[in-house]
């Protein structure tokens, strides 16, 4: 199968990339990480038709490259709208577009009560107020992704929720904790008041789900997690009482946090790919990495 993958150098890409070679996949891959080429002017210029094509490129970070880069979403936008012309012009019959639960309501995300997030909470033809330009993005993607499909291309549609993993940049939660935990940090900061949860899903699970939703030939959004709250208090927690120790946490109410609960329903994903690696033993996978 030839395959395209767009940012195959990012967190996700990378280790997608690894994934579909170690399954015989003849990959393109292009990042402007490693000098491979620029994906926009790939989807302008490039008329190659492959048997399946990957977005996974996008200008992202954490939550403070979330909320004090607003304009990045131009870039991500622009991305976006010229994959879903190229997948068209070249006549691409299978695609992944990689959306984010960022696109979720953030009505849906208050203070109170979780509240899983179904797939069909998010309505295209009255979109509401997702998580900032970065939920609008992706949330414009998906739109995008219709007219695709009407001109024939099949996508899938993965909502990852919390992704993390050993070799997650460090502008993220996950990866900044276990740096915490490895310095003995103590008091142990923590941004946000601590009672915020997420839904946290390790990158071999995440790549082993897309790969199974694509073995399976589903299409439209499938959320990516397994329905787990946690907190950032009780990541902490996990986090240092793997460590060994047990520090004051010390809560910076000044800080980004973003929504307050985010928590996927996985039904649909259970129908294909069962999880296996749980938010402890991911902690201690990191730990001794």
């Amino acid at each position: 199968m030839r395959v395209f993958l767009s940012g195959h150098r990012g967190f996700v890409g990378r280790h997608l990339h690894a994934a579909l070679e170690a399954r015989g996949g003849d990959v393109t891959g292009i990042d402007l990480a490693d000098g491979s080429g620029d994906a926009l002017d790939f989807f302008r210029t490039n008329d190659t038709r492959f048997d399946l094509a990957i977005h996974a490129a996008a200008i992202v970070g954490g939550r403070a490259s979330i909320d004090g880069s607003p304009l990045g979403v131009g870039t991500n936008l622009a991305l976006d709208a010229w994959y879903m012309r190229w997948l068209v012009r070249t006549g691409t019959p299978r695609a992944v577009y990689f959306s984010s639960s960022a696109a979720y309501p953030v009505a849906l995300q208050q203070p109170g009560d979780v509240r899983r997030l179904y797939e069909e909470d998010i309505n295209l033809q009255y979109m509401e107020e997702p998580d900032a330009t970065y939920g609008w993005a992706k949330l414009t993607g998906e739109k995008l992704a219709t007219y695709a499909e009407a001109e024939g291309c099949r996508i899938l549609i993965p909502r990852p929720f919390s992704g993390y993993g050993e070799d997650q940049d460090e502008a993220y939660p996950f990866p900044a904790f276990i740096r915490r935990a490895r310095e003995r940090q103590d008091p142990f900061e923590i941004w946000g008041d601590g009672s915020s949860t997420r839904d946290w899903i390790h990158i071999d699970d995440l790549i082993g789900a897309t790969l199974a939703l694509l073995d399976a030939d589903v299409t439209g959004p499938v959320n990516l997690g397994w329905g787990r709250a946690t907190s950032f208090d009780d990541l902490a927690r996990i986090v240092c009482t793997a460590a060994g120790y047990r520090p004051q946490l010390k809560h910076r109410t000044d800080a980004p946090q973003g929504v307050h609960h985010r928590v996927s329903d996985p039904n649909r994903m259970l129908n294909h790919y069962v999880p296996t690696v749980t938010l402890e033993e991911g902690v201690r996978r990191a730990l001794a990495n």
